[in-house]
């Protein structure tokens, strides 16, 4: 199993709570929150690829038998 996606993910979350809480200290909340936004959506991002590939992989599946 490949690890790798789970790493990403925690370090895109670190990488955004340590940039919203810098912006938040210096006064740019609604910076602070478009990044958070902006991580979420890349890890959503990178959670529909995996679906897409799981689908593909399943639809190979029964198309072989």
């Amino acid at each position: 199993m490949d690890y790798n996606i789970i790493f990403k993910i925690a370090a895109i979350g670190i990488l955004t709570a340590v940039v919203a809480q810098i912006l938040k200290n210096i006064g740019k909340d609604e910076i602070a929150t478009i990044a958070t936004l902006a991580g979420v959506v890349v890890v959503l991002l990178m959670a529909v690829n995996m679906i897409s590939e799981l689908f593909e992989t399943i639809k190979q599946l029964f198309l072989i038998y």
